[in-house]
């Protein structure tokens, strides 16, 4: 497995669908890089046994776990405990990158 990887190098965009691109992966957590053109979304969801986080590399994304929803941009974190429900959307107008890890995989 590689060590060393560039995350902003990895991203990908598809025009019909959040792109999810896996930098790495073990059977303890993985690590992706989310990316969402304007008004693309991931539905809210649960892991049962994984906690989440989502960090805001570039853009602006609105972000929801449990009752809680807040706007971030770059340099900000979100924490999605085990059990909680959490989506993120971009509202646009720029893409959104995201660097997501996730322990242990669900």
């Amino acid at each position: 497995m590689e060590v060393f990887k560039n995350a902003l190098a990895s991203l990908a965009f598809a025009p019909d669908r959040m792109k999810k691109v896996n930098l790495f992966a073990t059977e303890r957590m993985f690590c992706d890089v989310y990316g969402l053109e304007p008004g693309q979304a991931q539905a809210g969801h649960t892991h049962a046994g994984s906690d989440k986080v989502y960090f805001v590399l570039d853009g602006a994304g609105v972000f929801a776990v449990g009752e809680k929803e807040a706007t971030l941009n770059a340099g900000h974190a979100v924490f999605a405990p085990a059990g909680s429900s959490h989506a993120v959307r971009n509202p646009g107008p720029g893409r959104l990158s995201l660097l997501v890890f996730m322990a242990p995989p669900p």
